[in-house]
């Protein structure tokens, strides 16, 4: 049998969200190296975002602005761009392997995610956060931002935070987890020739 070379659309988008509330400017690759360049002036947000494209592979670079001043927004904003590139680079999803999961511990914390990268959108978003904020961010809108991520990704998601009691290592657990059940799932099967992983032939 000889080798096969296949070749494989760049899998990059770019996405520019522009409202009244906020403007959100986002690149991201996804067979890059993991490099990230982030300025949300959030710091708490730059790390997560950091943080996927770390364990995700995906190179990410994003830019946000608060045209109103409202935190919300902006966190929601961010997340929604973010997941609507990602679904832009997939394409149409050819040779993926489609399904991805992880467990991930962080200290005392472990989260749990699952990933089909169907084209069905669901997703279950359960952080089991605590307290009120997190490193300046109200726990409400850190939860927005996880599932406003899920939400956009087009996609059947859970992220479920099975123990912990720090809601720092709470949500960083389940970011890293969400990173490393992508990568799998948007990873090229190399043993698929060529088509769509689905018996419907669509996604």
């Amino acid at each position: 049998m000889g080798d096969y070379v296949y070749s494989i659309t760049p899998r990059v988008s770019n996405v520019d969200r522009s409202t009244k509330e906020t403007h959100v400017s986002v690149q991201t690759n996804i067979d890059g190296w993991g490099d990230a360049s982030i300025n949300t002036g959030l710091p708490f947000i730059d790390h997560l975002i950091v943080a996927i494209a770390k364990h995700s592979m995906v190179d990410i670079t994003l830019i946000a602005n608060s045209n109103d001043g409202i935190l919300h927004h902006l966190v929601e904003d961010i997340s929604i761009a973010l997941s609507q590139s990602l679904d832009n680079a997939l394409r149409d999803r050819s040779r993926i392997r489609r399904f991805g999961h992880a467990v991930i511990p962080m200290d005392e914390s472990i989260a749990s995610v699952t990933i089909d990268l169907i084209k069905r959108q669901f997703c279950t978003v359960n952080l089991d956060l605590t307290t009120d904020a997190v490193e300046g961010i109200p726990c409400e809108d850190l939860e927005h931002f996880v599932g406003s991520l899920v939400q956009n990704l087009n996609a059947c998601t859970h992220v479920i935070v099975k123990s912990g009691e720090n809601d720092h290592h709470k949500i960083e657990a389940a970011i890293k987890a969400f990173a490393v059940a992508f990568r799998m799932a948007a990873s090229i099967d190399e043993r698929r020739k060529d088509g769509i992983p689905s018996t419907k032939g669509a996604m």
